[in-house]
């Protein structure tokens, strides 16, 4: 028995990641169309109604926008923090469950999820901690401008860490954007660049850290194998597990935690 972490999609134009087990099915945002959330699932031989419940990272739209949709197309159940219900203007009578930072959420038969608050501009943003009871843990983290003791204190250990590294710093500040949104983007509250994601990564990654994925990789500002190699530089000694890129188009590869040492810890999909 284990739980899969498979990225539907990273990017400034929708996410989504899909945790499964045997028994259910959880996704963490929905920044897709239903038509294109459909197309996406249909990949992995999955329905939409198969799907326990959504929870929402924040209110921005490449993650939570097409929730309300998921909803009620297909009666999949939201959960959401007070704020960024508020924001993306879901019912708060009956069309989401509510959560608070730090507290455990039960979704469908065995996947249990905690949000951790993570600095990002906005209403308030969490990452999420993922566990079925083996004692593994899996985290995915997206947008987030710094960390916190907290977020490193519930990091370590993980079996398995999606977290994003949306910028290489020179490509960021020789780019076309305006001065106003670089200085946003490289700030606390903005996303993390190829460097920081590498600095944190080095906190936290040890013998238990199997897989590694980077996520929400900038089309404009990025390039794969600079965040690659920027991370690698910080944890090539600590990590000997495996290590990929999720991009915009997806599902292409899943990883696993709660296998036997036996079994393969990545699986491509296309």
């Amino acid at each position: 028995m284990s739980l899969s972490i498979t990225h539907l999609g990273t990017g400034s134009r929708g996410n989504a990641t899909l945790l499964a087990t045997d028994a259910s099915k959880v996704l963490i945002d929905q920044g897709f169309s239903g038509k294109e959330l459909q197309r996406r699932l249909r990949q992995l031989e999955i329905d939409p109604t198969e799907i326990d419940g959504i929870v929402i990272s924040h209110h921005h739209g490449d993650h939570g926008g097409g929730a309300a949709i998921a909803n009620k197309r297909w009666g999949i159940p939201l959960f959401s923090n007070f704020r960024t219900a508020t924001a993306l203007g879901l019912d708060l009578v009956g069309g989401v469950t509510l959560f608070e930072d730090l507290e455990r959420l039960d979704i469908g038969a065995d996947i249990s999820l905690l949000p951790i608050p993570v600095p990002h501009d906005g209403a308030d943003n969490v990452g999420f901690i993922a566990s079925r009871g083996s004692g593994e843990r899996a985290a995915v983290f997206t947008d987030l401008g710094s960390w916190t003791d907290e977020i490193i204190q519930h990091l370590r250990g993980c079996s398995h860490i999606s977290i994003e590294a949306n910028y290489d710093h020179r490509r960021l500040w020789e780019g076309p954007y305006t001065n106003s949104l670089k200085e946003r983007i490289s700030s606390r509250g903005g996303h993390l660049s190829n460097q920081q994601t590498g600095e944190l990564l080095g906190k936290v990654v040890n013998e238990q850290t199997k897989s590694i994925v980077l996520t929400h990789l900038s089309e404009q500002n990025n390039r794969p194998h600079l965040a690659e190699s920027t991370v690698l530089y910080h944890i090539d000694e600590l990590f000997e597990g495996d290590i990929a890129i999720s991009l915009q188009d997806g599902p292409l590869f899943s990883h696993f935690i709660g296998q036997a040492d036996t079994e393969m810890l990545t699986s491509g999909l296309l």
